[in-house]
């Protein structure tokens, strides 16, 4: 007989579990920033094609694409989290800034990263921009009553591909902002400059703003049994949501086929557009993530779960400190070995992405575990809460 889970934690245990999943999807992250730089030679396009993509390849792809959506909605639990403390207008403040500095940094030291490699340069604006703007917005809307921001949470996640069928062309005057919300864009600026909007950001407001809206379940006060139940509760029904609604093939995805080869149809079913994410996207991501959750609390006493928690906790230090080591070892690489796959170094196989990934976490993890802990014993160092 299983026993039931206790009905009361250790304070912070919550907090440990959302730090968890955050350092775990990081991994996930990793290993997909490492496919992109020395798998370039094998193309994966949005969706993914079924049909020719390489199983490994497609499933390694997969494991990442959960990354974006549990981030943001996670920054949407953390906002909630620092509310609990600070009123409504410091929140409200610390929100705009931290937004501000976020968009700052991707045109920065994150794009620097991204287009060292290349000259001209160019500038993708991708996840940390938008969790910029998404929290930008969220420092309007958490003015609103709760039952509204759930409302409007629903309405974006749910029926944002209403309005896939408005793309707009470059002589429209509303092209610009029409690409920040819901098309994907690039443009050309002066001296070959590229400026790309990888992340059109309308779906990921309604992620952050769910993430917000279910915030009070890891309130102090709030039951542990209680908390874990509604987190399976609410992932279990966006995972069987997902299946009814795909398995329809009539809304929130392009048409999945029966291929006439099992493995290839179910990669059919899986695979969806995540710029923007479709809500063939975000339901079975952020259902799994949801499950995550409470299970990470519910084991919380296990080695893993403060382990990852460590990674977890400083997620912008890591962020930027990988983007640089990876860069710098693709540097190293391209001078031991040279260009071996046309105007790139590459791996030849995809088992060698997650072989890399699983060396590197290691020396990627002190300096990690050091800056939480820093940041831990050092929070009169106001400007540390932003990393």
């Amino acid at each position: 007989m299983s026993t039931p889970p206790p009905t009361t934690a250790k304070p912070g245990h919550r907090l440990q579990a959302i730090d968890a999943l955050r350092g775990l999807i990081m991994f996930f992250m990793m290993v997909d920033h490492i496919r992109e730089i020395v798998y370039a030679h094998h193309a994966v396009t949005d969706p993914m094609n079924a049909l020719t993509l390489e199983p490994s390849l497609f499933f390694t792809r997969i494991t990442s694409q959960f990354c974006a959506p549990i981030f943001v909605a996670l920054t949407g639990v953390g906002a909630y989290l620092y509310s609990q403390s600070h009123t409504k207008s410091e929140t409200s403040m610390f929100l705009l800034k931290r937004g501000l500095f976020l968009i700052v940094l991707e045109f920065t030291l994150v794009s620097g990263a991204w287009a060292a490699q290349h000259f001209p340069p160019t500038f993708w604006l991708q996840v940390i921009w938008a969790i910029g703007l998404c929290m930008i917005v969220l420092s309007a809307l958490i003015h609103l009553p709760r039952v509204w921001q759930i409302t409007l949470a629903a309405v974006l996640v749910v029926g944002h591909n209403l309005l896939d069928p408005i793309v707009l062309t470059p002589d429209s005057p509303f092209y610009i902002p029409w690409s920040v919300l819901h098309q994907r864009a690039l443009y050309h600026l002066a001296g070959g400059i590229d400026l790309k909007i990888s992340y059109p950001v309308l779906p990921w407001i309604g992620v952050i703003l769910l993430g917000f809206a279910i915030g009070p379940w890891f309130a102090r006060t709030n039951d542990p049994a209680k908390r874990m139940k509604n987190l399976l509760m609410l992932g279990t029904s966006f995972i069987v949501a997902f299946i009814v609604i795909r398995f329809a093939n009539i809304y929130g995805e392009k048409p999945w086929v029966h291929t006439g080869d099992a493995l290839r149809t179910v990669m059919s079913f899986l695979s969806a557009t995540k710029y923007p994410p479709s809500l063939m996207f975000l339901l079975p991501t952020l259902g799994t993530g949801l499950i995550m959750l409470s299970v990470l609390e519910r084991i919380q006493d296990s080695k893993m779960v403060p382990t990852l928690a460590a990674l977890g906790s400083a997620p912008m230090f890591f962020y930027l400190l990988h983007l640089y080591v990876l860069k710098l070892l693709y540097y190293i690489c391209v001078s031991i070995w040279g260009l071996n796959h046309g105007t790139n170094f590459g791996f030849d196989h995809v088992w060698q992405i997650w072989l890399a990934a699983f060396i590197l976490i290691v020396p990627l993890y002190i300096p990690s575990r050091w800056f939480s802990g820093f940041k831990q014993r050092r929070r009169d160092i106001w400007w540390l809460s932003y990393l």
